[in-house]
């Protein structure tokens, strides 16, 4: 009897990888994360019963070494991303490219004749040149830390039309930090970031804000596995498939997180949305009070409401890395502006709207305090405008206002691009 076939992705750390959840889709129930170190590559990959293989950083020019046949566009590339059997040992492929390309045309993001600025220098760097001059390119410059054009000297290349970020930087749990400012690029007009975890790192959310076309690695990731396949099994997948798995992606990935006035709702409705839903409920105040053994009012009483935000801040980093949760925030969260990207990353941002006479203040400092309710809700009513996706009325039923959200959830999320 035979060995069974062995697929999966090849890599060193894989514990973010979504692949196995994508091949699975694509009907490959086989697939599954492979990990090695250096010295372990050589021999796995001269296994008789490898069916079919996706690489990963940091094997994406090793394994070159190791194939029988490098295909022409991968060779062309420098770096190849999949590997399949073939009669002169095994053949190497780059089906990077063609994901790349795919999600910039999704975006809507127009290469011809722009300058294009790629940050990183790796395996995916070489795989954006040549999909970058396929697509029209002017110029294509490479960003590196220590090369002639690196991140020291960006001001020379403030006419840059397209911004592609190839580095791990602002990649989970380094999130939502940003490998630079669009801000030094006035001319710019798209941006693709290959980083798929979080759903939008701090550049794309950065491109979101100025209203600049804009792509994450969902698309791209979706699209690579979807020619690997081809290439494993020797068929075809229409391209409607990538948009319907990527779409399933970004819903299972995203968190719902529900912001409001103190005393709105939000721990009651978050754990009906988690029952409706089976997802993980997170409430932010009990989340506090079990990290750091203080409730959010004793830290306000005892060291003041600033201190309270700075804890806030770094309990949201801690739990809105991580997607698919529902995720009850804390009334005040608004009023902290760098609490915005990190429920935004991840998340599809729902605000409780209810009459102020219908919250309690018992045990709430800050409603308790000068001007009561009415005094927070002026000040803050704008923030939650600004920070919520969608504003929703819970003067219903608690099941009702969670019915609502799921509702919306569901006919809403993965529409936008991401």
């Amino acid at each position: 009897m035979s060995e069974k076939k062995i697929y999966g992705l090849l890599g060193r750390k894989l514990g973010h990888s979504f692949s196995v959840q994508i091949h699975k889709s694509l009907g490959n129930d086989d697939y599954k994360l492979i990990e090695l170190e250096p010295g372990e590559l050589q021999n796995f990959l001269l296994r008789g019963n490898i069916g079919g293989l996706n690489v990963t950083i940091p094997y994406k020019r090793d394994v070159m070494a190791m194939c029988g046949h490098i295909d022409s566009a991968a060779l062309d590339i420098g770096a190849v991303n999949t590997i399949v059997p073939g009669p002169d040992g095994l053949h190497a492929y780059n089906t990077d490219k063609y994901g790349f390309e795919y999600a910039v045309h999704r975006a809507g993001i127009d290469f011809s004749g722009k300058k294009v600025l790629i940050l990183g220098s790796g395996g995916t760097s070489h795989t954006a040149r040549a999909a970058a001059k396929a697509l029209g390119a002017g110029e294509v410059i490479v960003i590196s830390r220590s090369g002639e054009n690196n991140y020291n000297n960006l001001e020379r290349h403030s006419d840059a039309g397209i911004i592609v970020n190839t580095t791990p930087v602002g990649m989970y749990p380094d999130c939502p930090n940003s490998p630079v400012s669009l801000k030094l690029f006035p001319s710019c007009s798209g941006v693709m970031d290959v980083v798929y975890n979080p759903l939008r790192t701090g550049l794309v959310m950065e491109a979101e804000r100025l209203g600049i076309p804009c792509s994450g690695g969902i698309y791209m990731l979706v699209a690579q596995a979807k020619m690997a396949e081809e290439l494993f099994f020797s068929t075809v997948f229409e391209d409607s498939v990538i948009d319907s798995i990527a779409r399933g992606l970004i819903a299972d990935n995203t968190n719902i997180v529900i912001i409001g006035m103190p005393g709105s709702g939000k721990s009651s409705v978050g754990r009906a949305v988690a029952r409706l839903t089976g997802r993980e409920m997170v409430d932010m105040d009990d989340h506090i009070t079990n990290t750091y053994g203080l409730s959010p009012a004793q830290i306000i009483n005892s060291k003041g409401e600033s201190a309270f935000r700075t804890v806030e801040t770094q309990a949201l980093a801690q739990v809105c890395g991580k997607g698919g949760r529902v995720i009850a925030t804390g009334g005040g969260t608004v009023t902290v502006q760098e609490n915005y990207p990190l429920l935004h990353q991840n998340g599809r941002v729902y605000c409780l709207s209810r009459p102020l006479e219908l919250l309690p203040t018992y045990g709430r400092p800050l409603s308790m305090g000068p001007g009561g309710l009415e005094a927070i809700y002026r000040v803050r009513e704008p923030m939650y405008r600004q920070f919520a996706d969608v504003i929703v009325d819970n003067t219903n039923s608690v099941d009702n206002t969670a019915e609502t959200i799921w509702r919306e959830f569901n006919e809403s999320i993965g529409d936008k691009r991401s």
